[in-house]
C-alpha cells in the first residue's frame, strides 16, 4: 500500500455529535419523561459505572475516528456536544473510555441546548437525535441532521460510506421550490434550460468539501471514504448536478439518479454507514436499510 500524500495545512474534519446518538440512552430518557429530570440525573448517577450499549452513530464515529489513524496528523476529530450535566455526563465519558473511542473534547449544558458550541468547536457537522438543536443548527448556518432510530447494522466494510441526497442537502432547494409550485415539468424544463448553471450549495456542500479534502489525501484506490450522492432526479434533470460537482471541484464517488424509485434498497447495496436526506418520507423508507439522518432545511420541511 502506498503511503498518504504528506498533509500540507490540512484542514481538521470536526463533527459534533450528542451522546444520545452516540449511545442508546432509551432506558434513561424514558425516566426523563416520566418522572422527570432530577430522577434522570439520580439514575445516570446510580448507573455511572454501567457502559452504555453502542447507539445509531456509533459505528459512524467508529470509523471516523480510525482515519486519523492512517496519517500522521489527525484530520478527524469527534466532540461531544450533550444536554446531560457534567455529573450525568460522567456515565458517558466512562462509556466513551471502555469503548476506545478517542474523544476528549465535550459540552455539557444541562439541558439547554448545546448548538452555539458548534461554531466555537469548529465542527463542519452536527449529528443528534434532537430535532430542536438540529433545527437551530441548521438556521446558524451549520451542517445538522437529525438521527433517526434504525437497529440496522454498520456496513462490513472498513471504508466509510456516507450518502447524500441533493436538492436542500447538497444543493439549495432551488429546484425543488419549482418542482412544487409548478410539477415535474417545470422542474424538467427549467433543470434542462438551466443545466450549465451551478445550482447554488446546501448545507450540507461544506461538509462534502471536507470530506473531499481527506480523499486527496490518499491515493484513489485506497481512499477510507466513498461518497454518493442518491437522489430521485432522473435523466435530464442530472446534467446540472454533474456540472454543479465539477464547477465546486468536489469529487463525488457514485452518483444515483433514481427517477423516484425508492432509495432504500440502493443505499444498501451501496452500503452506507448514513444517509442524510430532506424528507422526512425518504428518511423513513432509508432508515428500514441504513442509518438516517434527517436534514429539516428547505420548502419540504415548511
Amino acid at each position: 500500500m502506498n503511503p498518504p500524500k504528506p498533509i500540507e495545512q490540512a484542514k481538521k474534519l470536526v463533527v459534533a455529535i450528542s451522546s444520545r446518538a452516540l449511545f442508546d440512552l432509551d432506558e434513561s430518557h424514558r425516566v426523563f419523561e416520566a418522572e422527570g429530570k432530577e430522577a434522570f440525573c439520580r439514575y445516570q448517577v446510580e448507573h455511572e459505572d454501567q457502559i452504555l450499549s453502542p447507539g445509531v452513530a456509533f459505528p459512524l464515529v467508529k470509523k471516523l475516528l480510525a482515519i486519523s489513524r492512517e496519517l500522521p496528523d489527525a484530520v478527524v476529530e469527534v466532540i461531544l456536544l450533550s444536554r446531560n450535566s457534567a455529573d450525568t455526563g460522567l456515565r458517558v465519558f466512562n462509556s466513551i473510555r471502555e469503548h476506545g473511542l478517542s474523544i476528549s473534547r465535550a459540552a455539557f449544558t444541562s439541558g439547554q441546548s448545546p448548538f452555539n458550541y458548534i461554531a466555537a468547536f469548529g465542527a463542519d457537522l452536527f449529528l443528534s437525535s434532537n430535532a430542536e438543536d438540529v433545527a437551530l443548527a441548521l438556521k446558524a448556518g451549520h451542517a445538522a441532521a437529525t438521527i433517526i432510530e434504525s437497529n440496522k447494522s454498520a456496513s462490513e466494510s472498513e471504508q466509510l460510506r456516507i450518502a447524500f441526497d441533493g436538492d436542500a442537502v447538497l444543493f439549495s432547494d432551488e429546484s425543488e421550490r419549482i418542482y412544487r409550485s409548478g410539477g415535474l415539468q417545470a422542474f424538467t424544463d427549467n433543470e434542462v434550460i438551466e443545466a450549465r448553471t451551478p445550482l447554488s450549495g446546501g448545507p450540507f456542500k461544506a461538509f462534502l468539501a471536507a470530506l473531499h479534502h481527506i480523499q486527496t489525501l490518499f491515493p484513489p484506490d485506497q481512499s477510507p471514504i466513498r461518497t454518493a450522492l442518491v437522489t430521485a432526479r432522473a435523466a435530464p434533470a442530472h446534467e446540472r448536478v454533474v456540472r454543479t460537482l465539477r464547477a465546486w471541484n468536489i469529487r463525488i464517488d457514485e452518483a444515483l439518479f433514481l427517477g423516484g424509485m425508492e432509495k432504500g434498497p440502493f443505499l444498501r447495496a451501496f452500503g452506507a454507514d448514513i444517509f442524510f436526506d430532506d424528507q422526512q418520507g425518504h428518511c423513513e423508507s432509508a432508515c428500514r436499510h441504513v442509518a438516517t439522518g434527517h436534514v429539516p432545511h428547505g420548502i419540504a420541511n415548511r
